[in-house]
């Protein structure tokens, strides 16, 4: 087939040779392209010659002009709004706008008002909220960092009010810190961090325990972080009354998870659980669960309920052994000042 192909070229005369060459080189060329096929046109020698930056931005449409920067302004930096009331008016609007840099606006507006007029959002803030959940699902970077910074001001303002808003936005919150650019879980950290500061931790936990079971192993790991920052802030009585053993219980399922974050978060936990448990705890009858204070009169008969014996009594055994492992290997030296600074701890297994 080949020979008969040159053949039929041999007898060709000269000229009509020349013409089909030539109509060959301008033809464009069928490649592949991330594995889909497409024709693709040779370069036109304008392309290929170095051209004046002037000259190509004339030749751009006027939507390819216009490059838009986004300025991400820290909240000691914010200024105060002209018009509060005309800003209250065009938050809504401008969070749900299609145009993001009218939303990136908007979502600033709020940072400006949480901070010089947090009294006036307040009955906006079931509305706000969503909308800033919104801009943390959106697309663009810029929209996220900024809806981020946003949250950590509004945590910061208004402390426990948002609680019964705060399920949607700690989602979307742990989800940024942990699966998106650089800058934008930066951002989402700060926003966590701002979280477990301001928000009182007897109602952030309950809303932090289900997130520490995630099929997500990074939402879980930055969960745990969270946890372990939040349960400090209970103090020794708060520990106490919002229930040991329930936070020993949640702690201990973190050791075996599968990422570091998690194991390292769990054993800082239960460090100082250790310490609050074995400062504070009583000296009562083992088959009893009832909490006396170490002032009461120590019952001759009775015997102390060590840590070992809490813990076994609490978690299943796998469970109770890798609790002690953890909280024994440890000398008491290190563990002092996590809960209670400068404090001993009353009993060592």
């Amino acid at each position: 087939m080949a020979s008969n192909t040159l053949k039929d070229l041999n007898s060709l005369p000269v000229t009509e040779k020349m013409s089909e060459c030539k109509a060959s080189l301008t033809k464009p060329c069928a490649g592949k392209m991330n594995g889909k096929s497409e024709d693709r046109p040779l370069p036109s020698s304008a392309s290929l010659v170095p051209s004046d930056p002037s000259v190509v931005e004339s030749e751009k449409p006027e939507a390819e002009k216009a490059t838009v920067e986004v300025e991400y302004i820290e909240s000691e930096n914010l200024d105060n709004v002209d018009d509060a009331d005309e800003v209250l008016k065009s938050v809504l609007p401008g969070l749900d706008s299609k145009d993001w840099v009218a939303v990136c606006d908007a979502l600033n507006n709020v940072r400006r008002l949480s901070i010089f007029h947090k009294e006036a959002m307040l009955h906006m803030l079931d509305k706000v909220i969503p909308l800033v959940v919104k801009s943390l699902k959106n697309p663009r970077s810029a929209v996220c960092k900024t809806a981020c910074m946003t949250s950590a001001d509004i945590f910061s303002a208004y402390n426990n009010h948002i609680t019964d808003l705060l399920d949607s936005l700690l989602t979307q919150l742990l989800l940024k810190s942990s699966q998106d650019k650089r800058f934008v879980c930066e951002a989402a950290e700060k926003a966590l961090t701002s979280m477990t500061k301001y928000v009182s931790p007897t109602l952030l936990l309950p809303k932090l325990q289900p997130c520490l079971k995630n099929r997500n192993p990074r939402i879980r790991a930055k969960a745990s972080l969270c946890f372990s920052r939040s349960v400090p802030r209970l103090g020794v009585e708060g520990i106490k009354e919002y229930g040991i053993d329930k936070l020993v219980q949640a702690a201990a399922s973190q050791l075996s998870d599968q990422l570091p974050e998690s194991r390292e978060a769990a054993r800082t936990v239960l460090l100082e659980l250790q310490t609050v448990y074995e400062k504070a705890h009583p000296v009562i009858k083992p088959e009893t669960s009832s909490s006396s204070t170490l002032e009461e009169e120590q019952i001759p008969e009775a015997e102390p309920i060590t840590w070992e014996i809490f813990c076994q009594s609490k978690l299943s055994a796998l469970s109770a052994q890798a609790v002690l492992r953890v909280t024994n290997v440890v000398p008491v030296t290190v563990r002092e000042g996590l809960v209670t600074a400068g404090s001993s701890s009353s009993s060592q297994l």
